[in-house]
């Protein structure tokens, strides 16, 4: 198989943890801002699709260039192969994105591609009427960045952080990449205790415990380029099959999820059980401030209500000092607490070891670190 440009997206502030999981997975890459850049081939994109935790999506990069006026957009989108991916049936959906660009209108970006692409496509298959676009889908995207456009095809489709576990999301759900990111920020070892004590829909607790068996997760979605006539059929299910073959059945993981809402940890138990781990998680309705254990060496990792409303501050407020009353004497834990709160650590009552700026979804959040010293 011939080698592509290939482009792994993630949320910012994580770069480098997908850069770690790209080398753990085998892959040399260069990490940039929102991406990490690697070379590989089909079977390198469906490796990538099933087990990257963190990132977005999986893109091949198909051209890159210069472009200041419509006419360079055009004549440069006009010159890819478009033929070598699209059949005469192929859905070829266009988006697009400008940031400091004299092409800013994002709009005509997009029609501007597709009629480059359609124009490549009359001359290959002599015709003169609308393609059927009832074919395969292979979604483009136009990007441009201080005039540099780089044109790409998302080999994802829905979004990777769509696990297809989270039957229900209950309040303001944290995405599962992101979810994996703090567990993985955390060093967290499947040996040790894992704990979130404000697990809403389950989450951060099922990310863990994916991670902790090994589960790749995108073991149970699919992905758009699964439909191209590139990608193998056989070659797909190979991949599938040494996937499972990878997970651990005899590994003994001790993660609990805990919720003062027992309609959120009803929640929980569905999503986990959707992800097959259901078994791996203790969840129960437990507050904050009524939380005990004699174990040692654990980690937390939550991510409590923010108080970006003036009417739940004072409470949330309350929820940090609990926070620090039950966790600051479990000096052999670890504990990753985000927040969008910078104030943290003044009602929390101590100081972190380390802050991590993160953003949750379009939201500055900083994770807060207190590293537990272990014993062993």
């Amino acid at each position: 198989m011939r080698k592509m440009e290939i482009i792994a997206t993630c949320a910012a502030g994580i770069e480098g943890i997908l850069g770690n999981e790209l080398k753990h997975l085998g892959y040399h890459a260069n990490v940039e801002n929102g991406r990490a850049r690697l070379e590989g081939d089909f079977q390198d994109i469906i490796r990538l699709n099933l087990w990257l935790r963190t990132a977005d999506r999986v893109k091949i990069v198909l051209a890159k260039f210069m472009a200041k006026t419509f006419d360079d957009l055009f004549e440069n989108v006009k010159q890819v192969p478009w033929e070598d991916w699209l059949a005469l049936d192929a859905a070829f959906p266009v988006s697009g994105k400008s940031q400091k660009s004299q092409l800013h209108n994002v709009p005509s970006v997009q029609a501007i591609t597709k009629k480059a692409i359609v124009e490549r496509m009359n001359q290959t298959y002599h015709r003169r009427t609308k393609f059927p676009e009832t074919g395969a889908e292979y979604p483009v995207q136009a990007s441009i960045n201080k005039n540099k456009v780089m044109v790409t095809l998302d080999t994802t489709g829905s979004s990777l952080f769509k696990r297809g576990y989270r039957l229900d999301k209950g309040g303001a759900p944290m995405k599962e990449n992101m979810a994996a990111a703090l567990v993985l920020l955390s060093h967290w070892y499947p040996e040790d205790p894992f704990m979130d004590p404000v697990c809403g829909s389950g989450t951060l607790p099922i990310e863990a415990a994916l991670l902790g068996r090994n589960i790749a997760p995108g073991i149970n979605r699919h992905f758009v380029c699964e439909q191209w006539q590139q990608v193998d059929e056989t070659m797909v299910s190979k991949l599938r099959e040494e996937a499972r073959a990878a997970e651990k059945h005899d590994v003994e993981l001790d993660i609990a999820g805990y919720d003062i809402d027992g309609r959120m940890i009803n929640i929980s138990k569905v999503n986990a059980k959707a992800a097959g781990v259901l078994h791996d998680i203790h969840f129960k309705q437990l507050a904050v401030k009524d939380f005990k254990t004699d174990k040692e060496n654990g980690v937390i990792v939550a991510n409590p209500p923010y108080g970006q409303r003036l009417s739940d501050r004072d409470s949330v407020h309350v929820l940090y000092e609990q926070m620090g009353k039950i966790y600051r004497p479990m000096t052999t834990w670890s504990k990753y607490i985000l927040t969008s709160d910078l104030n943290f650590e003044k009602y929390y009552g101590e100081q972190a070891t380390k802050r991590r700026k993160l953003y949750n979804g379009s939201l500055r959040t900083d994770l807060f670190q207190y590293w537990g010293k272990k014993k062993r």
